[in-house]
């Protein structure tokens, strides 16, 4: 099978390739695509060479699949192109989430939604995905009422220059080059996208909303605070769950460790628990911390955590990518 990696030279492009590799997915030929300034580099993917072309060149070569990972503009501007052609695209930037012509697709919990029609699908956001693998085994017990999540999120989601700012920093004190317009090595950004009308910013609100998406349950409310923090590795997320019925940890605790994808680490007596450091490599969600909030009926505490550019990018698309093979949608 042809599969074209748009965007193959960045952070998700690079971990896409190592994750193609490492869930032995059916690549006959790969075609790695990036920006005319990239394009002619040489790539090696699986002890073979391969030259970087344009997204045009990339159509020419006809794929029967094509994972996008190059920002909004550049989906919004070849997703169409490539669909046109008969490609199917998986789509990891934020361009086509809201689109309710188009999936939004994390495969434990909504594959079964895709069709041969589906020419364009969308990757949630990196924070997303890792907590609706945890909420929807949740939800389909106990109906989810309301989330209040804040999250912990690796420099690793802003990009290569990101990490770049926070390594200089870190050796140096200081980044000529800044990702952010503050310092990130040693301090706290509580700010992660731009800022919307209500105060909230955008990467807030896609939590909110493509939660709803991908649940397929318009009623259950959540809030979002997301914030930047100096780790690699992985994002980190501290959730608050209200439900409409009544419910027993021991069984929350089984719930969770038959949860396709989910690994429960929660071992306070031996000071056990998730974080991004452990996560770091790994295709897995792991949850921990799980316990009973004591102010207010019918609500749980718990901390999820995964690696954003893999379970949170790469990891997700290709997943998806596999349910289209396994399924007879594409090749």
């Amino acid at each position: 099978m042809k599969v074209a990696v748009v965007g193959s030279t960045g952070l998700v492009g690079s971990e896409m390739l190592k994750v193609l590799t490492e869930r032995n997915f059916p690549v006959t030929e790969l075609i790695p695509v990036a920006s005319e300034r990239s394009a002619g580099k040489k790539l090696s993917f699986k002890g073979n060479e391969y030259t970087v072309v344009t997204p045009q060149t990339a159509i020419e070569m006809k794929p029967d699949l094509a994972l996008f990972s190059a920002g909004g503009s550049t989906s919004l501007e070849w997703a169409p192109k490539f669909a046109e052609a008969g490609i199917t695209v998986v789509d990891n930037s934020s361009a086509w989430r809201m689109d309710p012509t188009k999936k939004l697709v994390v495969p434990e919990i909504n594959a079964d939604a895709l069709t041969k029609e589906d020419k364009i699908i969308a990757n949630p956001n990196c924070s997303t995905i890792q907590m609706v693998v945890v909420l929807d085994p949740l939800h389909k017990r106990y109906n989810i009422k309301r989330v209040v999540v804040s999250t912990y999120q690796s420099v690793t989601g802003t990009g290569k220059k990101a990490v770049d700012q926070l390594m200089n920093e870190r050796t140096n004190g200081f980044s000529e080059d800044m990702a952010y317009k503050y310092k990130i090595d040693l301090n706290v950004i509580p700010q992660i996208d731009v800022f919307m009308d209500n105060g909230y910013t955008k990467e807030e609100m896609k939590m909110v909303k493509e939660t709803n998406k991908i649940l397929r349950d318009e009623n259950i409310k959540v809030t979002a605070t997301a914030i930047r923090i100096p780790v690699m590795g992985g994002h980190s997320e501290s959730v608050n769950i209200e439900f409409e019925n009544e419910f027993e940890l021991a069984d929350v605790f089984e719930t969770l460790s038959k949860a396709e994808g989910v690994v429960v680490v929660d071992d306070p007596s031996n000071q056990k628990y998730p974080m991004p450091m452990d996560a770091h490599g790994k295709d897995e969600v792991f949850v921990g911390r799980i316990r009973r909030d004591e102010t207010q009926p019918k609500t749980l505490n718990l901390w999820i955590v995964a690696d954003n550019l893999r379970k949170g990018a790469a990891t997700n698309a290709i997943q998806i990518g596999e349910y289209l093979v396994k399924q007879g949608l594409i090749g």
